[in-house]
């Protein structure tokens, strides 16, 4: 099924299903400085650059990154600390803001009566911590996080896991994703996907396989109708 068919009937799209990261938040940016921080009190310089080779990695992938690319002997538990203790202090000082269109696409689905999950990489801990801070987590009827499935994006399995939480094939749900292994992920799983880029832009091969890539979430609803 083409999704300009699928939409000629909002009854054939019944599931949103969404990353946070980036997406829903505007986190990846305080996660980068956090980074950053963190390299330098571990005197690793540049870890804020490292984020665009980990986007959608879940905390082993991220763990395994660095003891592959940076060093072997990587302390990943103290860096883990820090970039959480940094993250949150930021945040406690500066908050955590909703990417823009957020709200009102939520809203629209609610209102029109789709299902929605959130499909992160992030701990369950973390994620939820996150949507109940931004005041977002009532309109997910499914949370499915980085540490609740065996393999990480680029591979299907976490959307694969959101649409069977939500009881709908892949074939009636639609994706938003703003880096290109959650674009592969979704569309290995079989679903529709609308891209919002963040921190990367997509090449023309990651491009072909959305529906559309979008500047913000503001213009999603626009499409949908």
């Amino acid at each position: 099924m083409h999704l300009e068919e699928a939409l000629s009937s909002k009854m054939d799209i019944k599931a949103f299903i969404f990353d946070m990261d980036g997406l829903l938040v505007d986190s990846e940016r305080i996660v980068q400085r956090s980074w950053e921080m963190a390299g330098d009190e571990l005197e690793i310089p540049h870890m804020g650059d490292v984020i665009y080779h980990t986007l959608g990695m879940n905390r082993t992938g991220r763990n395994e990154y660095f003891r592959k690319y940076i060093r072997e002997d990587f302390p990943v538990e103290e860096f883990g600390k820090l970039t959480r203790d940094n993250f949150w202090k930021i945040v406690n000082k500066e908050g955590l803001p909703l990417k823009k269109g957020a709200k009102e696409l939520l809203a629209y689905g609610k209102s029109q009566g789709y299902k929605m999950a959130v499909a992160t990489s992030s701990s369950r801990e973390y994620a939820m911590g996150n949507l109940i801070r931004a005041g977002i987590d009532s309109y997910f009827d499914s949370v499915v996080c980085g540490d609740m499935v065996k393999k990480a994006k680029p591979d299907p399995e976490i959307y694969q896991k959101a649409c069977e939480s939500l009881g709908i094939q892949p074939e009636y749900c639609m994706a938003f994703e703003d880096a290109p292994g959650g674009i592969l992920s979704a569309h290995q799983a079989g679903m529709h996907v609308i891209m919002v880029p963040d921190l990367v832009q997509p090449t023309q091969e990651i491009r072909e396989l959305t529906y559309r890539v979008c500047d913000s979430l503001a213009d999603v609803i626009g499409i949908l109708n």
